[in-house]
C-alpha cells in the first residue's frame, strides 16, 4: 500500500474548553437537523423489480474480496428510486442525505462560522454535487446528522436517501446497504499526545487504553487483532463512542491513552488540538464510498457517474475540493488519496 505522512499544521481550536463548545454546538444543530418523517416509500411494484435487479450485488457481497469494486457500472438514467425523489411535493423535493457535523474539513460546522450554521467541508461538497445532478439545485438537500453507528440503521429505515459520512467500505457492510465507487482513500492511524510513549500501532499499545467509535472499522480492526494476537493482549478497547469526535474529547481529558481512526478524520483532530499528534504510518487501506440501500440500483449508478464526473471536474470537483478543505490538514500532494481507477460489477 502506498503510506502517507499526515501533517496537522493549522492551528487547534483550543483543547477541552473549545472543544466542548464545538460538541455543544453539535447537539443543538443536531435537534435542529433531524425531522421527523422518512424517505419517500416506492411503489410495491417498483419495490419488487428493483429486488429482482439485485440479486446480483446480494451475490457478490457473499463472496467479496474486493467490497471497493462490488458497484454498478455508471449510468445517468432516472430510475424508480430517483423518481420518488423527484416526486416529492413542494418543500420537500430535496435530497436527504446523512452526514457527520463535527468531522473537521469533512463535515463540520466551524464556531467561528457565523449564525448562517451552514454544514461545510469534502463531503458536504459532494453531497451538494449530487444534489445538483439529480434536483437541478445544489441546495435541495436535506441533511440529517446522525452518529457513526447510526450510518446503517438510518439507510435501511428510509431515514436518508443516502449517507455522505467517512464511510468505508467493507465486505460486512455490503450485506446491508449499496455502496458506490471509492471516492476517497485512508487508513487506519493511531493518535495521541505529543508526550505519549506510544509509537503506533505497535507493542507500545501494551497496557494503554485505546478509544474508537461504535460501529466504526477501527473498532472491528482492533477487535479482530486482539484475538489473532497483533494487538497486545493488555490493551484495552473496552471504550466506544457514538462518533469519532468524541475519542478526541475522551483523549483530552486523559480518560484514554489513544484513539484509532482513519488516518484521514485522524489528521483533521490533530488539527483541532496541537498538544496530540498522528503516531506510526497507516496500518490498514480503506476506501470511503457512498451507502444507500441495496434495492437502489438507479441510484447507485447515477452516483457512479456523478463521481465520474466529480474526479474529472479540475476546476470545482474532487481536487480543488481536496485543496480547498483537507490540503492543510494532510499532504499538499493528493494522489495518496485519490481512490484507484473504478471497477463495476459485470451484470448479466
Amino acid at each position: 500500500m502506498h503510506a502517507r505522512h499526515l501533517r496537522a499544521r493549522l492551528k487547534g481550536w483550543g483543547g477541552v474548553g473549545a472543544m466542548a463548545a464545538a460538541c455543544a454546538l453539535a447537539l443543538v444543530f443536531a435537534l435542529a437537523l433531524t425531522c421527523t418523517g422518512s424517505a419517500a416509500s416506492q411503489p410495491a411494484g417498483a419495490r419488487t423489480t428493483q429486488a429482482l435487479t439485485t440479486a446480483g450485488t446480494a451475490r457478490a457481497a457473499d463472496d467479496c474480496e474486493a467490497p471497493e469494486k462490488q458497484t454498478l457500472a455508471p449510468s445517468r438514467a432516472d430510475g424508480p428510486t430517483i423518481a420518488a425523489i423527484k416526486a416529492r411535493p413542494g418543500e420537500k423535493r430535496k435530497l436527504i442525505v446523512g452526514v457527520d457535523q463535527n468531522s473537521y474539513r469533512w463535515g463540520y460546522r466551524d464556531p467561528n462560522g457565523g449564525e448562517s450554521g451552514r454544514l461545510e467541508g469534502f463531503d458536504i461538497d459532494l453531497v451538494h454535487r449530487i444534489a445538483e445532478d439529480i434536483l437541478g439545485d445544489p441546495d435541495a438537500v436535506q441533511f440529517k446528522a446522525i452518529p457513526t453507528d447510526q450510518r446503517i440503521p438510518a439507510i435501511q429505515d428510509g431515514r436518508v436517501d443516502l449517507v455522505v459520512r467517512t464511510m468505508t467500505i467493507n465486505c460486512p457492510r455490503l450485506q446491508d446497504v449499496a455502496f458506490s465507487a471509492p471516492y476517497f482513500r485512508t487508513g487506519q492511524q493511531v493518535l495521541a499526545p505529543k508526550s505519549s510513549p506510544v509509537e503506533g500501532y505497535d507493542e507500545t499499545l501494551a497496557h494503554r487504553k485505546v478509544c474508537t467509535a461504535k460501529g466504526s472499522t477501527a473498532h472491528a480492526k482492533l477487535e479482530e487483532d486482539r484475538r489473532s494476537g497483533d494487538l497486545p493482549a493488555s490493551t484495552d478497547i473496552s471504550t466506544t463512542v457514538p462518533n469519532q469526535l468524541d475519542c478526541l474529547v475522551r483523549l483530552q481529558l486523559g480518560e484514554v491513552d489513544a484513539v484509532v481512526n482513519d488516518g484521514a478524520l485522524a489528521a483533521s483532530q490533530a488539527a483541532q488540538d496541537p498538544t496530540v499528534e498522528l503516531k506510526g504510518e497507516a496500518f490498514t487501506t480503506e476506501y470511503y464510498g457512498v451507502a444507500m440501500k441495496k434495492d437502489a440500483d438507479d441510484l447507485v449508478r447515477r452516483v457512479n457517474q456523478i463521481l465520474v464526473d466529480f474526479r474529472q471536474d479540475t476546476a470545482t470537483g474532487w481536487e480543488a475540493s481536496y485543496t480547498k478543505w483537507l490540503s492543510a490538514t494532510m499532504d499538499d500532494d493528493p494522489s495518496a488519496s485519490r481512490p484507484p481507477t473504478p471497477e463495476y460489477l459485470r451484470r448479466s
